[in-house]
């Protein structure tokens, strides 16, 4: 489906019941499977918004996809959004939407065999069309689309649905099919869909790793949105809620043993039959990009989105990946049911994009591409071609496409780093640049390159910039030498004072002591590749960065390189 803009619509305002933090899944004392941590009490919110996580003290996402699945022939329109699972045959399978898969005919839908690993993927066409499934609306007026997949037991489940053409703003129904032969033929109940009148038509099946092994209570777990994509200037609401479900593996097709995530009893979540009871798992109204320069530009994003749930085993986090025009919207909670906490975006700025700077939409962690110690992944998102993120006829934009993603889990340390003049913290081991955006994709400012040039231009009429680090552990500093980049004639300065902070326990906090040589004039005057040097009252933390008002009639700043010092 070619689109400039996807969101997606659902009725707002239901209440957030959320647990406590536990460390895992486990049984409760009814033996249900259910989370629960000793000694904590669980806690509840109204309509709350998705607090910031401290859990991960790094998050490094590649700025561009750089592996994907080869297609077969010349035809560069293979398919979007791609949701996944990892069956017992150690494949991925994967169904894609408006593209020809690793065929040669165009269809709304189809499912594809993704073998291999990143680096040395193939493809292979298992089914599409009609094949699939049925459209439940008129077919003049709607096409199927996928949402959600899983794999239990070697068979195949994806969740299917109606979408209206043309304007993308009506989700009516949805169903899931079956395959008991790895993709190549599907049933599915021929009367009537699992799920109408907008609601819980989005299904995004929690990925619980091969074959759904690691489910720890025999149940199939998925994520819902009401509505789907809409068009940028439909009067529906835009989305805010994400929803719950639990059926038995035995029984995803029985629409009556499905279960709805209803709140919280006693540290217990509760499970209703009805849909009409359901409870959002997590709410988040927060805005981006509320103010663009471009007229006509897409603008004031909402951040829930159709993407994907995984479990990441080795670091007992669920994590929920959503987008939005621009940017990358994650969560991660210690159960399905959350809390979830919002982590770490990735903004990739206003178009134009390039092949190695580009965001895309619905995002998944496919569960097979995570490395054993959860630290390492690959993320898949796609872009169109008509989207603005990618040159036309570009080999990655619009199939099965991955990109490096790194998490380090907060773990408390002690600085031990001596006075040490030559020594540049911005350098360490596991370093990794934070910014508001960048222009061109490129962390260079920690390479010693003191003569280079990123700026976060994005076409975003943006109050604030920041350049810093975040690290996997705790330094002493008492310097940062900030070295700007180039000076345009609409941006590039900091136009009020920029001011050093350090992050602690996953706070930013203003340092004391702050002093800067030389003053920094903010305007154009701070001049390109100049130094700035910061030195301040010896503190701690995992995370350092400049930060200040932006600058000129584009709100920018500019940037060469930014080092860290413990003198």
């Amino acid at each position: 489906m070619r689109r400039s803009r996807l969101l997606i619509t659902l009725a707002a305002g239901l209440a957030v019941v959320t647990m406590a933090t536990v460390p895992a899944v486990q049984a409760d004392s009814a033996g249900t499977g259910h989370a629960r941590e000793a000694g904590r009490e669980a806690t509840s919110a109204t309509a709350a918004n998705a607090p910031e996580s401290d859990y991960f003290s790094t998050v490094d996402i590649a700025p561009g996809a750089t592996i994907g699945a080869p297609a077969i022939g010349d035809n560069k329109e293979h398919g979007d959004l791609w949701p996944s699972c990892w069956s017992n045959d150690d494949n991925v399978y994967a169904a894609y939407g408006d593209g020809v898969g690793f065929g040669d005919t165009w269809q709304d839908i189809g499912v594809a065999r993704i073998g291999g690993s990143p680096g040395n993927l193939t493809g292979a066409q298992r089914a599409s069309g009609d094949g699939i499934g049925r459209v439940w609306g008129a077919p003049q007026d709607y096409y199927r689309k996928p949402t959600g997949m899983v794999c239990v037991n070697g068979d195949l489940y994806l969740a299917v649905q109606d979408l209206k053409k043309g304007t993308l703003d009506n989700a009516p129904s949805a169903t899931v099919v079956k395959s008991a032969d790895k993709g190549a033929t599907w049933t599915s109940d021929k009367v009537e869909p699992m799920f109408s009148d907008q609601k819980f038509t989005t299904v995004m099946f929690l990925d619980y790793g091969k074959d759904n092994a690691d489910s720890p209570d025999g149940y199939v777990y998925a994520y819902g949105l009401d509505y789907n994509w809409r068009d940028t200037f439909d009067p529906d609401p835009d989305p805010t809620d994400l929803y719950l479900a639990r059926v038995p593996a035995m029984s995803i097709m029985d629409r009556s043993t499905w279960q709805f995530y209803a709140g919280d009893s006693g540290g217990t979540p509760r499970w209703s039959a009805s849909v009409d009871q359901r409870v959002s798992v997590l709410h988040d109204d927060h805005r981006v990009y509320q103010n663009v320069g471009t007229a006509g530009r897409v603008k004031d994003l909402s951040v829930i989105s159709q993407g994907g749930v995984v479990y990441n085993k080795a670091l007992k986090r669920y994590i929920y990946t959503s987008w939005t025009e621009y940017t990358y919207e994650f969560y991660e909670a210690p159960t399905p049911w959350g809390p979830w906490k919002h982590f770490t975006p990735k903004d990739f700025g206003g178009y134009p994009w390039t092949h190695t700077k580009h965001g895309g939409y619905a995002t998944t962690i496919p569960s097979k591409y995570i490395s054993a110690d959860g630290k390492s992944m690959w993320l898949q998102s796609n872009v169109c071609p008509c989207g603005g993120g990618y040159p036309a006829g570009d080999f990655w934009a619009y199939t099965f496409s991955l990109r490096k993603m790194s998490l380090t889990p907060s773990v408390p340390t002690t600085p031990d780093n001596a006075p040490d003049a030559a020594r540049n913290l911005a350098r360490e081991p596991g370093t990794v640049p934070i910014e508001r955006a960048t222009h061109f994709g490129r962390a260079i400012y920690n390479d010693g390159d003191t003569t280079q040039n990123e700026d976060d231009w994005n076409d975003e009429r943006k109050p604030t910039s920041w350049w810093g680090y975040t690290w996997p552990r705790t330094y002493r500093l008492n310097q940062v030498a900030y070295t700007t980049g180039t000076m345009f004639g609409d941006g590039g300065w900091f136009g009020g004072p920029p001011r050093i902070q350090v992050r602690r326990n996953g706070i930013w906090t203003d340092v004391t002591g702050q002093r800067v040589t030389p003053s920094y004039p903010t305007s154009s005057a701070a001049g390109t590749n100049k130094t700035y040097v910061f030195d301040f009252d010896t503190t701690t933390g995992d995370g350092v960065r400049v930060i200040g008002g932006t600058g000129g009639t584009q709100t920018f700043t500019s940037i060469a390189e930014l080092a860290a010092h413990y003198r």
